[in-house]
């Protein structure tokens, strides 16, 4: 089986444990006199998806310290899909012996079967305690016929999660940016997944791609290249040197422009690209797309009048643009995506708004 070199503890504060110098044991730690028990995945495509989280042992430890097992990889994205302000930490596995292969910066990694991506949502600090918390954790399974999706509901004591296969709305109170919330959170069925999850009628990931993977991530033996460390991990052959790569929207470092693309990238195009499910819609909002100023609506009329504005992005004029209206209301006839949010991303709608104003020229 692959092995992380060094250990990663992956606590819910988003902080790394340190690491020895020594590689003699996986979890770094040479003070205990007892051997060290490799920990590894257990997944049986014929079996999964299994009932609890806990039976597939991609964690090591207490489960809700979300520590890898052996084999397993962390990773990030460069920008992340908005999920009523719920962070998110990803790992990858793959069974011994296969590798994904690069395709190009803008389409997802061709993941080989058994292929594990596992993503959990959190909040840093829920009440009543201002604790971490975690809510749900959803993986992407490839099977020989493709990908599957399973979804897993955390208890109260975080102790186990337990499979869903139905929509839940769970009741969550939490502090974001100094401003309390109380919302009915929203955890999908798979067949929800499914809908957006989809490229010309296949389930598809959508934040694996190379554009969203190129960064450097802090792993205990030191800052690599995600891609790099794919390749060194055994996870990916065939990586590239250089990728055209969105950004951090949040990165105010970063142009305008690019944060603004970023963030549609990863939050719309998976639906508004061609095979997309939305891909009837006038716009490919893919990042190596959005240069064509059409392409992301600019001067051009929706297709359903019911919102009474006349462009999709009006340019130098925000109020008339139908995009940030649609991002800015809870209105499920209105709101996008109208999936996986019940409240507005407002550092997201106050990006748009500058990016739209902004804009050198405006609409007839």
């Amino acid at each position: 089986m692959k092995k992380i070199i060094g250990f990663f503890a992956v606590v819910l504060t988003m902080t790394v444990a340190g690491c020895s110098d020594s590689d003699d044991r996986p979890d770094g730690n040479l003070s205990d006199d007892e051997p060290y028990v490799p920990v590894y995945p257990t997944v049986n495509l014929d079996a999964v998806p299994y009932a609890t989280l806990s039976e597939y042992t991609f964690f090591k430890n207490t489960l809700k310290e979300l520590s890898p097992a052996d084999g397993v990889l962390p990773y990030d994205l460069n920008s992340g899909l908005f999920t009523d302000y719920a962070s998110k930490k990803r790992f990858v596995w793959m069974p011994d012996g296969v590798k994904a292969n690069y395709v190009s910066d803008t389409e997802s990694l061709d993941f080989p079967v058994g292929t594990c991506l596992i993503k959990n949502f959190y909040y840093e600090q829920h009440a009543p305690d201002n604790t971490p918390k975690i809510i749900e954790t959803r993986l992407m399974i490839m099977k020989q016929d493709g990908w599957v999706f399973a979804s897993y509901i955390w208890n109260d004591a975080q102790t186990e999660a337990v499979l869903n296969e139905v929509p839940v709305q769970k009741n969550v109170q939490f502090t974001q940016n100094g401003q309390q919330y109380d919302i009915n959170y929203q955890i999908p069925s798979p067949s929800q997944c499914i809908a957006c999850h989809r490229k010309d009628g296949a389930p598809t990931a959508i934040g694996p791609k190379p554009q969203n993977l190129f960064k450097n991530y802090a792993y205990p033996d030191g800052s690599m290249n995600q891609l790099a460390k794919w390749t060194q991990h055994g996870f990916l052959q065939n990586a590239p040197s250089s990728v055209v790569a969105s950004v951090d929207w949040k990165d105010q470092a970063k142009s305008l422009d690019l944060r603004a693309r970023s963030y549609l990238d990863i939050n719309c195009a998976h639906c508004h690209s061609p095979g997309g499910p939305c891909d009837y819609t006038p716009m490919d909002l893919a990042f190596s797309a959005t240069a064509d100023a059409t392409n992301y609506g600019f001067c051009v009329a929706p297709q359903d009048g019911g919102s009474g504005l006349p462009y999709i992005v009006a340019g130098r004029d925000f109020a008339n643009s139908l995009m940030p209206f649609r991002m800015s209301t809870n209105d499920q006839s209105q709101m996008m995506p109208n999936l996986g949010r019940t409240i507005v991303d407002d550092e997201a709608v106050l990006l748009i708004k500058q990016w739209i104003d902004g804009m050198p020229e405006s609409c007839p």
